[in-house]
Parts: C-alpha cells; structure tokens; sequence
C-alpha cells in the first residue's frame, strides 16, 4: 500500500492522495521517485481550491478545445514544423502564413486579410478599404536594425490585418526578423503584460517605450524550443482578460 503524499483541500472534505512513483533509468531498470507523475499531478489539480485549477489542467492536459487553446497548441508545433525556417522575414505573406499555420481550421478567415474596419476600446485599426495599400507600404519599409525593425511591427500592429489573432501572429513575426537579420529574439518572459500592452498603447504616438521593452529583452537563443514555448505561452496571456477571480 503507498503512503499517502499528503492532503488537499476540497471544500470541507481533506482527500488523501496516493500513488506509486517510478521513472525508467537509462539501464531500463524501473526506478522508485518521489516525484509528481501527470496522473497524480491532474488529481491534485482537480482538487485544488481556486477557480484557476481548470484551466491548468486545459493547459497540462493539452486539453482545452477553446479556439485559444487549440491555436496554442498549433503554435506549439510551429517551431518543429520547419515553417519559420521556409519563411522570408518582414513580408505580409510571411505574416499570412504564419496566421494560416496557427488559425487553420479554426477561423475561416485564416490567412486572410480583413475586408472589415475593426476596433479595439478606443483603437480604431486601419480602415479596410485603405488596408492592403497601407500593408504594401508597411512591407517596404527597411528592417535592417534594431529600430527599423520595431517600426515595422509598430505599423504592423496600428494595421491590424486580420479580424482575430493579430497580436499574436505578428509577435512570432517579429521575432523571425529579429532572428534573421540581428542573430536574437525575444524572451518574452521578460516583459509584463501591462508593460506590454501600455507600451503598444504608446506606441501609436510614441514607440519609446515598447523599445526599451524589447532592448532589454533580447536574446541570442534563437534556436532554443523553450525559449519559444515561453514565448507563446507569454504571447496568449497578453491577449487574456483580466477579468479571473482568485
């Protein structure tokens, strides 16, 4: 019989919770551990008492079938899909692309430009009829160092191309001309939410701010996967509301 972990607190009511633990070493050998398995870990979640516990057992479950949580999964697998590497950096079709990968399936607009004007609180985006002019200018204008590139993606963000998933479509479309063209790419770890989105705010008048933000933020693990696990993981919580009680 296993000795209990410990207890968790559900409501009135204490559980115990027990498990045998095991891992397989390199000789194959099955080995004991006292460490958590995901079948233990999802139990202790499912019994935890704080409104938060579904959606970390959606995101270690890779369970939650959420538009957002199914695009965050395909974002997960850009990194392996060789697409990036396959992608010519700082184009409107590169961005298309990238929006097509991760919205496929889900949207039916994916990897379209939008034909709507749209706005966000007190952000009117591009007018629609004016868009795809104003993506031809945004397109050739230079992204050789590190200021041309932020003005690039500060008028790829005021452009807004398509009806959803903007935000983070384009952040992975920053980093691909960070990686190219500079040899670095965000660690977006590094930056709070609110720093974030008050600086892309600014930013519509006055990019000083988001720049110092992403400076800072650099790295040159260009080619790391957790690096770009994190990255996504940062990305989709900047698009949440703020609006979960503990």
């Amino acid at each position: 019989m296993p000795e209990p972990l410990g207890t968790v607190w559900q409501g009135v009511q204490l559980v115990s919770v027990t498990h045998d633990f095991k891992f397989e070493a390199p000789d194959g050998k099955q080995r004991a551990a006292d460490a958590l398995d995901n079948e233990c870990v999802q139990t202790l979640a499912k019994h935890y008492p704080n409104n938060r516990a579904n959606a970390f057992l959606d995101w270690f479950t890779y369970s939650d079938n959420t538009i957002d949580g199914q695009s965050q999964k395909k974002a997960y697998t850009l990194f392996e899909s060789g697409l990036l590497e396959s992608l010519q950096p700082g184009t409107i079709k590169t961005l298309q692309q990238i929006h097509a990968y991760i919205f496929g399936g889900l949207y039916d607009f994916a990897g379209q430009i939008r034909t709507k004007t749209i706005s966000k609180g007190n952000t009117m985006f591009c007018l629609a009829k004016y868009l795809p002019q104003n993506l031809e200018t945004i397109e050739k204008m230079p992204d050789s160092t590190f200021d041309e590139i932020v003005d690039k993606y500060v008028e790829m963000n005021m452009a807004h191309p398509f009806m959803e998933g903007n935000g983070r479509c384009t952040r992975i479309w920053l980093d691909l001309l960070f990686k190219n063209r500079l040899g670095q790419c965000v660690d977006w770890s590094k930056i709070g939410k609110k720093d974030y989105l008050d600086a892309m705010i600014e930013s519509q008048t006055d990019s000083t701010k988001i720049r110092i933000l992403l400076k800072q933020a650099l790295t040159d693990k260009i080619n790391d996967r957790e690096t770009f696990m994190k990255g996504i993981d940062y990305s989709y919580y900047y698009e949440q509301e703020d609006n979960i009680e503990l």
